[in-house]
């Protein structure tokens, strides 16, 4: 660096609005601060395919309990691209282990297998077999 080149400035006195910058680090105390904001809560949103990562349910039901109030809402960020809130989705995955865990989450009901208009076959060495519950009665 020659001589003409030493007026330029350091990049510690870029950042001071003096004409004639103070060189150093005493001059760098003399400068103004940068006002340093604390940065925004960083919200993360979530596609179905993640969502689905996430929560294994089929459209249908994600959007049915939606309808009732019973999972997070989705929102639009643009006409066709369609996501959910990533902290909703988790909090709601929290409440519903917890509701898991102390048994009062509703379950359904086991199926009748009495009621079924079908009996399903199965194999056993080779020889097709129906079970006893789906032989009429009058066949005991």
């Amino acid at each position: 660096m020659d001589n003409q080149d030493s007026r330029q400035l350091d990049p510690i006195d870029v950042r001071c609005t003096l004409a004639e910058s103070p060189r150093g680090v005493a001059g760098y105390e003399e400068c103004p601060r940068l006002v340093v904001v604390p940065p925004l809560p960083f919200r993360r949103t979530i596609r179905r395919t993640e969502l689905h990562q996430l929560v294994p349910l089929a459209d249908t039901t994600i959007y049915d309990m939606e309808r009732r109030g019973e999972f997070p809402r989705r929102f639009n960020l643009t006409p066709r691209c369609v996501v959910w809130d990533l902290a909703e989705v988790e909090a709601w995955l929290a409440a519903r282990r917890q509701a898991s865990d102390a048994d009062t989450l509703k379950r359904a009901t086991p199926p009748d297998v009495r009621q079924r208009r079908a009996c399903p076959n199965f194999c056993v060495n080779g020889v097709w077999v129906t079970p006893v519950e789906c032989v009429p009665r009058t066949e005991w």
